[in-house]
């Protein structure tokens, strides 16, 4: 592959599309990224406006200045829009909530000012380029009255450029499809994950908080479950070693093999609803099916899980809703 796409493995499908468009200089008005999170939609997305922004005599090879600027959103020719949760009358985008407080047990969206945000973007005199960029991640989390702006945007989009990127196709309007030119987006093989993994510097956190590299003996080995969860995207792997790692010491351990008292079990439900957001609390739960089912192997308690799944995510009070499960469940998963 060429130079500007050096670094993005395992997505040759969609590399020879971007790269056809940018050497042809036959770009459509939008394209829909479509392929599971963490696989290099975004970074792809980046490389692609670098070559949309160079000359195009050059639009392949790379420019480090402009990729420089792009990777800190600061081009005032693009837009980079994010679903947001909505915190004390503001909209926080979803990359920033954790590090502001916001309860994320509601799941965030792209809002109808958003998408007018985009439209009025799109509508401006570019400064530097000769047309207006517009990025949207999860755009499968529009909710109804912005998916109707956004095909509006789309049936008139001037002579800007959109990339819309989406882990979830079959949940946008097929008439938004239908006006984006996709770029499929594979999952990895175990050995391509650990290729791309293998090329970013490991971290850990300090005495401080902050992330500090670490060498490789230093940084534990992942559980089998964090594979399962990440299938095949090394983005979502990065994400579910975050997560573990940020649990409290022994939580985990504690419901890989809870016993049969109810003791235990109601005093499990207080500590994890004490300790872990509505997040983290929703994330332990997908861990923790995995690892009943690489144990047990059964339907059962699948289910009983995806039915604390739905009351984590509805009004359901956490504590007496994980109360509820750990009892019935307790002592069927030790091992």
């Amino acid at each position: 592959m060429a130079e500007l796409f050096d670094g993005l493995l395992g997505q040759e499908a969609a590399l020879r599309l971007l790269e056809a468009s940018l050497a042809q200089r036959r770009l459509a008005p939008a394209y829909l990224f479509v392929g599971a999170d963490g696989v290099g939609r975004r970074l792809a997305a980046l490389r692609f406006l670098e070559g949309v922004l160079t000359a195009p005599e050059r639009c392949l090879q790379g420019d480090p200045h402009l990729r420089r600027r792009l990777g800190q959103g600061n081009h005032p020719d693009l837009l980079w829009v994010e679903p947001t949760y909505s915190h004390q009358g503001q909209l926080v985008p979803a990359s920033r909530a954790e590090a502001e407080g916001v309860n994320r047990r509601s799941a965030p969206q792209l809002r109808l000012e958003q998408v007018r945000e985009v439209s009025r973007f799109l509508a401006r005199r570019p400064v530097e380029a000769d047309r207006c960029l517009v990025v949207l991640e999860g755009v499968e989390a529009m909710a109804e009255a912005a998916a109707n702006a956004m095909l509006k945007t789309l049936e008139e989009p001037g002579g800007g450029l959109l990339v819309l990127i989406t882990a979830a196709p079959e949940q946008l309007l097929s008439t938004i499809r239908s006006r984006c030119q996709a770029i499929p987006f594979s999952r990895l093989s175990p050995e391509l994950v650990q290729q791309v993994l293998d090329a970013l510097p490991p971290v850990e956190p300090n005495a401080t908080g902050t992330s500090v590299e670490a060498s490789p003996a230093a940084v534990p080995p992942d559980p089998p479950e964090l594979l399962d969860l990440a299938a095949g995207s090394p983005g979502a792997l990065l994400f579910h070693r975050h997560q573990w790692r940020s649990l409290p010491a022994g939580l985990a351990d504690r419901l890989r093999c809870l016993g049969p008292d109810p003791v235990e079990a109601l005093h499990l439900a207080r500590d994890l609803t004490e300790a872990l957001d509505g997040e983290q609390q929703l994330w332990l739960l997908g861990w923790w099916q995995w690892a009943l089912w690489r144990h047990l192997g059964k339907v059962g308690p699948q289910r009983r899980l995806e039915r604390l799944r739905g009351h984590l995510r509805s009004f359901v009070q956490p504590r007496l809703a994980w109360e509820v499960a750990l009892l019935e469940l307790a002592g069927s998963s030790c091992h």
